[in-house]
């Protein structure tokens, strides 16, 4: 009786190791894309980075000195600075709004699916398109939005909505959040929508409050949805330009400059190809620890009975 099973051991390790070659064709492809679209050009960047690399002439080594520089750098620590500020509000903002309307749409009720899309129709239009087209909303002349708050009352005159910080900024927010929020929304809805509706019944009849039952039931059991949530979110946010170069320019007064914008001008407009690249790569390790840092604080408590 044993024969037989010494016999196929053999051949079960030829299954297996065929199957292991069959699983690395099917991921052969994907595998090649990401080294020749991703870690090939990292590696490139990373080498740019060490060197003085103008547009015209060649390179030259200088170690690290382009990293050296950025910690001098008023106006690259004046974009980083922005954009935290800017990822913190637009963050907030996204999830103010995204959280009550996964909530509304969670639910069945009469033309839902309509709503769901008509929520979700913006986030299908382009981030230049619909950059563009908040430019001409936001016209003091041909737009939309300053006689709107004129007849409510809200001015006393027609504003140029992108002339000063507070305006401009606020505007670009509110059209973030209305090209954005939709999306985060079907991300969130996913997630309640695999929360057991026995354990929210059982909640609601021991007695639990709506917020108790946000706080202590719904909240933790999305632990996995809010982190893709959360990091997809901050990860564009810190990764916007084309709002700020095309809806401001960068102003007023050169205070809405991007991180990534700061990077483009640097390369592009001034030429500085090894210092732009050095700034890639500091903002490509701010992105990795900001993830991590994100998949550890949503983990915390996972492993508790």
């Amino acid at each position: 009786m044993t024969m037989p099973a010494i016999a196929s051991s053999p051949a079960r390790k030829r299954r297996r190791r065929s199957s292991g070659w069959q699983g690395l064709a099917y991921i052969a492809p994907a595998i090649a894309l990401v080294t020749v679209f991703f870690v090939l050009p990292v590696i490139f960047t990373l080498w740019m980075s060490l060197h003085r690399w103008p547009l015209l002439g060649a390179p030259r080594w200088i170690g690290l000195g382009n990293y050296l520089r950025m910690f001098d750098d008023a106006r690259f620590l004046a974009a980083l600075g922005f954009t935290t500020h800017y990822t913190v509000v637009v963050t907030i903002a996204i999830f103010a709004i995204a959280f009550p309307l996964a909530f509304f749409v969670e639910k069945q009720r009469p033309l839902v699916s309509t709503y769901r899309t008509v929520i979700f129709l913006p986030v299908v239009v382009g981030l230049a398109s619909a950059s563009l087209l908040w430019v001409w909303l936001a016209n003091v002349d041909s737009g939309l939005l300053s006689p709107l708050l004129q007849m409510l009352g809200l001015t006393e005159r027609r504003l140029n909505l992108l002339a000063t910080f507070d305006t401009a900024f606020l505007t670009v927010i509110v059209m973030v959040v209305w090209k954005i929020a939709g999306f985060t929304m079907i991300i969130l809805l996913t997630g309640l929508q695999a929360i057991p509706t026995e354990l929210t019944e059982a909640a609601r009849i021991d007695g639990a409050r709506p917020w108790q039952r946000f706080r202590h039931l719904t909240l933790p059991l999305m632990r996995r949805t809010l982190a893709l949530a959360l990091i997809l979110s901050i990860t564009g946010s810190i990764l916007a330009f084309d709002q700020f170069y095309i809806m401001t320019s960068g102003g007023p007064q050169n205070r809405m400059i991007s991180v990534v914008y700061y990077i483009f001008n640097q390369s592009f407009v001034s030429f500085n190809l090894g210092y732009g690249a050095a700034l890639s790569i500091a903002l490509l390790v701010i992105l990795v620890l900001i993830s991590v840092i994100q998949l550890w604080l949503l983990k915390v408590g996972d492993d508790r009975p």
